[in-house]
């Protein structure tokens, strides 16, 4: 059994091997990182010694997700506490290609640090961690309900564990460099598995039944709960339901991908890891498909830089493959869902800035793609975003209205923020449908990738409830 090298970052009294972790507890005695003491298993998810924030609170500690924030959000979320996940999950700005090493070390640094002064400790006994966040939507009160675990690694498209959207480079190689800075996840993917009867949130509701939660936090309006469960036999019935389910990649692309990179590292340098050795894992929030309190919504476009595609030019080139209605511009998601809901299967609407008209189209023929991309799976072909940009894009906008040249696209979760764009660039504004989980199942399952941000899970996953160590 050899020893994994300690890297910079890693406390020096942590004693680390790639069989089996020995870490200290409060005492200082050393336990083993195993509820199932004896037992080699090839379990799809397993529990884990988080390291987590000692205080109860989490406000002022928690992030939102490192991919959406900027230099000034960083510096805000540091304002409220220097003790801030972000100064950790955040150490180069922008994260989308890696920085210089030195900006890991200090995370790394960071770290260390806090664990020695324990405003971090690592828990003594692995856990499921139950994670709940309630939120308004419209004059609704949600609670999505999902739990922390380690997720066992497989290479997509070789096993249950599917992406759903593409993945680019430089991300992956800044979070690689967290990671092998670190050895931890800091922050979690987030996966969806089909539950009909929401069984496995019934094993957790039973499991914390009138008990406040351990740990909990707002951030930007969502409350986020944490409930520490340790009791074998949930842990058991969890994993044995979700043992032969897919799991879904609903976000976190780029950390899963990363994940594998690190694995591979790590098996070129010291050759194959145990089964269960923490490298063949990823720090994964995985949520029922069925659940009530879940919500995807839409991910709206501005196609800008394009004046000369105004409704009246663009009416006759959508003409053979859209009908074509004008109706006024929805001030809010609910009415946008209501109009589309009029247009039937694929629906969508155009919101011209420049001379503020609306109208919405619908296919006439539901696999309209079939011509364009006859290799592509029927589910990807009737997907609104895949029409939107194989043919409203590429095939006319492009073709007919740029000499063959992608137009500028803008991305907007806010319907108003899209038309705001839209209106003063005198661009297009496209307000789209929220993708459904039967599509996303159906996509994923079929061997396809959607568009980039055809999903936007809602709300956001708070980092900093709980980091993963790889050793």
């Amino acid at each position: 059994m050899r020893t994994a090298a300690l890297s910079r970052g890693d406390p020096a009294h942590w004693t680390m091997t790639r069989q089996r972790p020995i870490i200290p507890n409060a005492t200082g005695t050393p336990h083993v990182d195993s509820v199932f003491k004896g037992c080699v298993s090839m379990a799809r998810i397993e529990p884990f010694t988080a390291i987590r924030y000692t205080e109860r609170e989490l406000s002022n500690l928690i992030a939102p997700p490192y991919d959406i924030l900027d230099e000034s959000d960083k510096a805000a979320l540091l304002r409220k506490d220097d003790h801030n996940i972000v100064a950790i999950d955040l150490p180069h700005m922008p994260p989308k290609t890696a920085g210089p090493d030195e900006a890991y070390q200090r995370a790394a640094g960071e770290l260390t640090s806090w664990l020695d002064i324990r405003s971090l400790a690592r828990d003594e006994t692995p856990a499921f961690y139950v994670y709940h966040q309630t939120y308004k939507l419209g004059a609704k009160t949600l609670v999505r309900k999902k739990f922390f675990a380690r997720l066992r690694l497989e290479e997509f498209g070789k096993g249950q564990v599917f992406a759903h959207e593409q993945t680019f480079g430089g991300p992956k190689e800044d979070r690689l460099k967290l990671t092998a800075a670190t050895r931890c996840n800091i922050s979690p993917i987030f996966g969806l598995y089909p539950d009909p009867d929401n069984a496995v949130a019934g094993n957790f509701d039973a499991a914390i039944a009138g008990q406040a939660p351990d740990q909990s936090g707002m951030l930007d309006g969502v409350q986020n709960q944490l409930w520490v469960v340790t009791d074998p036999a949930v842990i058991r019935q969890v994993r044995d339901r979700l043992a032969d389910k897919p799991i879904f990649i609903a976000d976190g692309h780029h950390r899963y991908g990363t994940a594998l990179m690190y694995r591979q590292a790590q098996v070129d340098e010291m050759g194959e890891p145990t089964v269960n050795d923490p490298i063949n894992f990823v720090l994964a929030v995985l949520g029922g498909m069925e659940d009530p309190g879940a919500t995807i919504a839409p991910y709206y476009r501005t196609i800008a830089g394009v004046p000369q595609a105004t409704a009246d030019a663009l009416r006759p080139a959508l003409a053979d493959a859209f009908n074509w209605t004008p109706t006024r511009r929805p001030k809010d998601a609910d009415e946008l869902a209501a109009l589309l809901a009029t247009g039937g299967a694929g629906a969508m609407a155009l919101y011209f800035g420049g001379p503020d008209v609306c109208v919405l189209i619908a296919p006439r023929d539901e696999d309209l793609l079939a011509r364009y991309e006859p290799s592509r799976r029927p589910a990807w072909r009737k997907l609104p975003y895949a029409v939107l940009h194989r043919y409203i894009i590429d095939e006319v906008i492009a073709k007919k209205f740029c000499g063959g040249t992608a137009p500028v696209i803008h991305y907007h979760k806010s319907l108003i923020e899209a038309v705001n764009d839209a209106s003063v660039s005198a661009g297009i504004a496209c307000l789209m449908p929220a993708t459904t989980m039967q599509q996303l199942r159906a996509i994923c399952t079929a061997g396809e990738l959607m568009p980039q941000k055809s999903t936007y899970f809602y709300p956001k996953l708070a980092t900093g409830m709980v980091i993963n160590p790889l050793y």
